[in-house]
């Protein structure tokens, strides 16, 4: 019987959302699923315990940045970044092309690879994509990332058709060079390795990409460049031309996206696996995720509010502390504080994906569509 990495266990009737297995060398995971942002192998304020706890079974972390520090033979040493940071999850790497988005770490790309430049100690290092696939392998991840030309929102279409050239380029080097390096494992141990689809809010570029990428016989697809502050009409376009090339059997990732409206958005055009900094970001910030909608706790109107965050919340946070607590942490910088509104997000985002994998399976997806959409559309409470 041939071995499915992907497996789709249900359909909705009146969109395309879905869910899925996705198969890893670590375990399997039910789609759609949300990954909280660990890059340095950390969720900001968050331990291996709290993801345990809240049911995120799967991560993302930084590739590149994790080989300036601790570096590749440390993590190798130990086993890989698994067991590097305790967690008994699955483990996405992703390549470091979105730190093109970074002044601080990019410094130029050629047609061979991206020059980057070490945050530690200002020496540039440049990365090609055989490089890349080494390190990603030498981490252990479950899922690897091509590297891809990421381009800026507000580069020159002229630009961004570059970085769609370089990115297909790269996705042939990264797979013939992946394939190579685990020719000798059996599929079921194999590191996954996922394709870059990009292209901007370009529609014939975004067509051009999907078609380039897909045309590779990868474990799964990325939709990449977006969430980034165009319009929403926009994203979801891209996001409808990059699923019309998806192979039906293969698992899609849209990179960077965690607003819960955004999130149900895009399930509902056949999207199975996301992640972003926004939950954790939007949280040490204030603005906290709640069954109707944002709700800005750092504000006034909360210090003397001793009401659980969310009173349909069952996180812990939700049960033991009071809005008007966690408001007067935030604003006195204190760590708790980051620690408890950052748990509720992430924990508020793994509910949504498990009522979405059940609202799929039994029919009602349309309804919690429009639960979220009219809890969301409006502006931050508080």
């Amino acid at each position: 019987m041939k071995y499915r990495t992907f497996t789709i266990l249900h359909k909705d009737k009146k969109s395309k959302a879905r869910v899925g297995l996705l198969k890893t060398k670590s375990g399997n995971i039910k789609t759609p699923f949300f990954m909280p942002v660990a890059t340095k192998t950390s969720v900001k304020h968050i331990s291996s315990e709290n993801l345990e706890s809240m049911n995120a079974q799967a991560i993302i972390c930084n590739a590149f940045i994790l080989s300036l520090r601790p570096g590749v033979e440390v993590i190798k040493k130990i086993g890989g970044i698994s067991k590097f940071m305790s967690y008994r999850g699955i483990i996405f790497t992703d390549s470091g092309g979105f730190q093109m988005y970074s002044p601080s770490l990019y410094a130029g790309t050629k047609k061979d690879g991206i020059i980057f430049k070490n945050s530690y100690t200002g020496e540039k290092k440049f990365i090609t994509p055989e490089m890349n696939m080494e390190i990603q392998f030498a981490f252990d991840s479950d899922v690897a990332m091509c590297l891809d030309s990421m381009p800026l929102l507000h580069e020159s279409k002229e630009s961004i058709e570059a970085a769609v050239k370089k990115t297909t380029l790269w996705a042939h080097r990264c797979k013939e060079c992946h394939d190579s390096i685990q020719s000798h494992l059996p599929k079921e141990k194999k590191q996954l390795l996922f394709g870059i689809i990009q292209g901007g809010i370009h529609k014939d570029l975004r067509e051009k990409s999907a078609k380039e990428i897909t045309a590779l016989d990868f474990d799964g697809f990325s939709i990449g460049g977006l969430a980034l502050g165009e319009p929403k009409e926009s994203e979801y376009s891209m996001i409808e031309i990059a699923k019309h090339y998806i192979p039906e059997n293969k698992p899609c990732y849209l990179m960077g996206a965690g607003n819960p409206l955004e999130l149900i958005e895009a399930i509902d055009r056949g999207v199975d696996i996301f992640d972003s900094r926004f939950p954790t970001k939007n949280a040490r910030h204030g603005t906290i995720f709640t069954s109707s909608g944002f709700l800005r706790i750092s504000n006034a109107s909360f210090r003397k509010d001793f009401s659980p965050i969310d009173s349909e919340c069952k996180c812990f946070v939700c049960k033991r502390y009071t809005r008007s607590y966690i408001s007067y942490l935030l604003k006195d910088g204190e760590g708790v504080g980051f620690q408890l509104a950052s748990y509720h997000n992430l924990y508020f985002l793994q509910q949504l994906m498990q009522r979405a994998q059940t609202a799929i399976a039994e029919g009602n997806f349309k309804n919690l569509r429009k639960e979220i959409f009219n809890s969301y559309k409006s502006k931050v409470k508080g």
